[in-house]
């Protein structure tokens, strides 16, 4: 049991007649102080992980129609270069963008418009992170996926030509 006891102070000579020394009983806090400590560990939810799905292709996989492949090429400094079809032949010439929220996200939307508009099938994103890139623009880049409703995008290495438009647009 806990209590909390004082002591009289004594002044000069005279003899004064002893109070009673207050007690106050601190068992019943500190039960109280357990049983909310207690009672909030046990009803507070911790947050969960979130995963995202991720589809591995099986075995050899078929060439992707150039008509509806976005590239997307991850740069520095939150740069990001993209362009329809093929490297050498874009349908949709390279263009460079920051990693503002309406700038992948818009080329995205925009591309994706037109690739339902012309071919009248969903797009295809292939993600290429250079050595420049960092973690994060991945992530944010997988996130616009989703938020985009992208079905079918890849991570890819990049080659050569990626990096030589890359150095030509100051992004790697």
């Amino acid at each position: 049991m806990a209590e909390l006891n004082s002591t009289p102070q004594k002044s000069g000579n005279k003899v004064r007649a002893r109070k009673s020394v207050p007690r106050v009983d601190l068992t019943a806090m500190v039960d109280l102080a357990f049983l909310l400590i207690t009672f909030f560990m046990l009803t507070t939810t911790l947050s969960k992980p979130k995963a995202m799905n991720v589809v591995m292709p099986v075995g050899d996989s078929s060439p992707v129609p150039q008509s509806r492949t976005m590239t997307i090429c991850l740069g520095k400094d939150g740069k990001a270069l993209w362009y329809l079809g093929e490297a050498t032949h874009p349908l949709i010439a390279a263009t460079t963008t920051n990693y503002s929220k309406s700038g992948l996200r818009r080329a995205i939307s925009e591309t994706r418009q037109w690739v339902l508009k012309t071919t009248g099938k969903s797009m295809i994103v292939v993600i290429k992170p250079a050595e420049t890139s960092v973690y994060g623009d991945l992530v944010n880049t997988l996130d616009e996926m989703n938020i985009n409703n992208i079905q079918q995008f890849a991570l890819a290495t990049i080659d050569k030509t990626d990096i030589d438009m890359l150095k030509a647009k100051q992004a790697f």
